[in-house]
């Protein structure tokens, strides 16, 4: 499969309220393929939208606007969907529910999360979610 296609049909839903780097995340995944939900930068918003479930996966900042994203994160473990959390913060900050869920810190290399977003969609797409 070529480089520019490894997401094609993976559904990622973006929530991060820096813009430039939601814009530069939501660059870096359309240009593997994905098709991409949001961004979100609002938590209310960004709740609403996890709540209807038309995604694979998420990119998920652990702080919008001064509250912490857990109800969203807490959604999507709810539902199953599989997402990484992108934080300026120590990943200290994390709870623990949150365990096995990828951290990447700001600043983040764009190019990596798309590697980690691509194996959260295979592993998506093999459990027969889709």
């Amino acid at each position: 499969m070529s480089s520019t296609g490894k997401l094609h049909g993976c559904r990622v839903l973006v929530i991060e309220d820096e813009y430039f780097l939601a814009n530069d995340i939501e660059e870096a995944l359309k240009s593997h393929g994905a098709r991409i939900i949001g961004p979100y930068a609002e938590l209310e918003a960004a709740c609403r939208r996890a709540e209807q479930d038309h995604f694979d996966v998420a990119v998920v900042d652990v702080n919008l606007r001064n509250k912490k994203a857990w109800p969203v994160a807490d959604e999507l473990v709810r539902q199953g969907i599989p997402f990484i959390f992108c934080t300026g913060y120590n990943a200290t900050v994390i709870p623990e529910r949150f365990a096995d869920v990828s951290v990447w810190q700001k600043p983040i290399d764009v190019l990596k999360i798309v590697e980690d977003i691509e194996l959260l969609c295979r592993m998506e797409h093999d459990d027969g979610r889709r």
